[in-house]
């Protein structure tokens, strides 16, 4: 990735999330919105949106709902049980994020790929369902299904790639029921499962970053 490390790239808050703009020094229409995992910030996924497109301009978003040393994009119950008021709330601000986003930026959310792990692959699930428009491409890692009530959203070809883990024993065995649930709402799905748990690594970068290559061309 070129430009502003994570290291000296300041934390921004003048839009409703706080968010590090990577990658400023690139030349590249190629767009990353990245979302954490539950009780970290936005520099956790920095180090993989380097290996899978490092000409991409990058926001490293942060979630507002403190957990623990970090953060998380919505309230949950459960490990696998979440507030859906919290949901429709956070979701709904973080679709008027990533527009204002996009155009304070000069980015073109038609080039943009929205990567979330867990918790925050399941807030771009929920932008996808409950805010069609927005999300154009999607990567999801380790996700599950989180709606109680999914709208009926057409989402009409969006590339989406699911990565599981076949070893992630809390998310794992919901992923088949997401890939159900958006190929029936007309995403375009690329699911895997690779030997993992629910940590992500060098397998996920690499099926990433040979996918959005793939993604675009055909684009």
């Amino acid at each position: 990735m070129t430009g502003n490390s994570t290291e000296n790239s300041p934390l921004l808050k003048d839009l409703a999330f706080a968010y590090r703009l990577l990658g400023a020094g690139g030349n590249s229409r190629e767009c990353l919105f990245l979302l954490h995992g539950s009780g970290v910030d936005e520099t956790t996924l920095a180090p993989l949106a380097r290996r899978i497109a490092p000409d991409a301009m990058v926001i490293a978003a942060r979630g507002r709902i403190p957990q623990e040393d970090g953060f998380r994009w919505f309230e949950r119950i459960t490990p696998t049980r979440f507030e859906q008021e919290s949901i429709l709330a956070e979701t709904a601000a973080f679709a008027a994020f990533a527009s204002e986003a996009a155009k304070r930026h000069g980015l073109d959310l038609d080039h943009a790929t929205f990567l979330g792990y867990s918790n925050g692959a399941n807030l771009v699930s929920s932008l996808m369902l409950l805010h069609p428009g927005i999300v154009r491409r999607a990567v999801l890692l380790r996700p599950m299904p989180v709606l109680d009530h999914v709208p009926a959203t057409d989402l009409a070809g969006i590339p989406t790639l699911i990565i599981a883990g076949a070893a992630d024993e809390t998310y794992g065995p919901f992923a088949p029921a997401l890939v159900t649930l958006l190929s029936r709402h007309g995403a375009a799905i690329d699911a895997r499962i690779i030997p993992s748990g629910h940590e992500i690594g060098d397998p996920d970068a690499a099926i990433v970053r040979q996918w959005l290559a793939g993604s675009a061309a055909v684009a």
